[in-house]
């Protein structure tokens, strides 16, 4: 602290005599940097690295060429999209790398700060996360059923026996993910949280099965064990990597981008894909605009849009990556960033990551309807009950990573007797490009929850900073 900093003022009294000293008013270095952002100009964002007003401007930016090129040249060469994607697949990669240490650092930290809390937070977390995450997928399930039963179903119509045809490229892949059963996807979800090697599943990415070890772990170490100070030193070097992955988060973003618009053909989307897609984008905004939001300011009485907004790092970086888990790292550096406790943020945020899945409740019942509207197959009421049910299980079971809902999609077809046809390698074709808005919901999901699950477990890192009086504990606010 400088000398002016610690110098006391003096308080006068009438008659000009000293009577106290006030401690003059010390400023923290979250305040300065509050200040400093209130004080700044809003166009100061476009020359800040890695500023969500960079990140946007990138993504349009590779909209808008990718657009223009795809409608003016007949055809892209297959090297020139690989060659021009390689910043981008390098930027995805260096973020993948970091989420499994991430989550690992992240959990057990988080139950250990969770464990020291008196209030039993920890427990009330849990319940809320757990809650609230399925709650959300089934509210997200249930509105995208009813709006394609109801109203998006009566715009599809049935194709051909041509059209239906299954490639016999396509022939191998859809029989080995019709092999698939509902039991089987039943045991592998349960079979994921317990991990038979754990060194297989860190190789694997078997990241649920990380998840639930880390828990585990931070549960059983002891407060003060010298293998805490070791993952803190370790969150502290994964930290710095984030960092400045989210700096070059703009160059990353629009070398991902703009490649795969390059796949995009505007002229071979017929009045059925057409509809797919505006079924599964509405459903999505619908719940990403009014759901979400109005379950967020029922708990927190707080304005949901500037809140969304201030995260734009996080969703515009999932709408680039198409991967919840590579966004897993700005999406806590975004929430903690808006006030989000550090042991809220290390435990929902990973938790949510793996298991809400909105985006991808809100595609399953649009697609398997678009595959059985095609053949001229009408869907009765049990049916959509079996995909309601089906899809929420497949949304928890699914991995945050890109597309990979596609074989799930088969299973729930297959379990309302929808045959997989030709028109599923056309759902394949352009499942690139609906996964990127299933993975900004996800996410977005996520951010929404953090702030509702701090205001009703009542969780302040403070509390553990004033009960862990005598022991050495970091201050992690600022790390991720």
């Amino acid at each position: 602290m400088s000398e002016k900093q610690e110098q006391p003022t003096r308080q006068a009294s009438a008659d000009g005599s000293s009577t106290k000293q006030v401690p003059a008013p010390v400023m923290t270095a979250e305040q300065e940097e509050e200040n400093r952002r209130a004080n700044r100009k809003w166009w100061t964002g476009f020359t800040e690295a890695g500023h969500a007003y960079q990140i946007v401007t990138a993504a349009l930016l590779a909209i808008a060429i990718g657009m223009i090129v795809t409608t003016q040249v007949e055809k892209v060469p297959d090297a020139a999209r690989v060659i021009i994607a390689i910043p981008g697949t390098l930027w995805l990669r260096s973020l993948r790398a970091v989420v499994l240490p991430l989550i690992v650092c992240a959990m057990i930290l988080a139950v250990q700060r969770l464990r020291a809390m008196s209030t039993g937070g920890g427990a009330k977390l849990a319940k809320w996360s757990i809650l609230y995450y399925v709650g959300t997928t089934l509210l997200a399930i249930l509105h995208s059923t009813i709006a394609v039963a109801v109203g998006w179903v009566r715009l599809m119509k049935t194709m051909d026996a041509e059209s239906l045809a299954v490639d016999e490229d396509d022939a191998d892949t859809i029989k080995d993910r019709s092999n698939v059963k509902i039991h089987e996807v039943v045991v592998q979800m349960f079979e994921s949280f317990i991990p038979q090697n754990i060194v297989k599943s860190l190789a694997d990415d078997g990241l649920l099965a990380v998840l639930v070890t880390s828990v585990v772990v931070g549960y059983l170490l002891k407060p003060n064990s010298r293998l805490i100070k070791v993952i803190e030193e370790i969150e502290e070097m994964i930290t710095v990597v984030i960092t400045f992955l989210i700096k070059a988060a703009p160059i990353g973003v629009f070398f991902l981008i703009l490649p795969n618009l390059f796949r995009l053909k505007i002229e071979e989307i017929g009045q059925n894909l057409g509809v797919l897609i505006a079924a599964s984008i509405v459903g999505m905004l619908f719940h990403l605009f009014l759901v979400l939001p109005a379950l967020f300011f029922a708990f927190t009485r707080r304005n949901p849009y500037s809140y969304w907004m201030a995260n734009s790092p996080a969703w515009v970086t999932a709408w680039g990556t198409a991967s919840s888990a590579a966004t897993l790292s700005v999406t806590m550096k975004c929430a903690k960033k808006n006030g989000i406790s550090d042991s809220v943020a290390k435990f929902a945020l990973p938790l949510g990551c793996l298991i809400n899945m909105d985006g991808t409740a809100i595609y399953f019942p649009a697609v398997v309807v678009f595959l059985a509207a095609t053949q001229g197959i009408t869907l009765n009421g049990a049916d959509y009950v079996i995909i309601v049910l089906l899809s929420t299980l497949a949304s928890i079971g699914t991995t945050p990573i890109p597309s990979s809902s596609l074989v799930l999609t088969v299973m729930i077809a297959n379990s309302v007797n929808v045959p997989i046809t030709g028109m599923y390698a056309v759902v394949v074709a352009i499942d690139w490009f609906l996964d990127r808005f299933r993975t900004a919901v996800n996410v977005s999901g996520d951010l929404f929850a953090a702030p509702i699950f701090q205001k009703m477990t009542g969780i302040d890192d403070d509390e553990l900073s004033e009960e862990d009086e005598g022991a050495v504990v970091l201050d992690n606010t600022e790390r991720v």
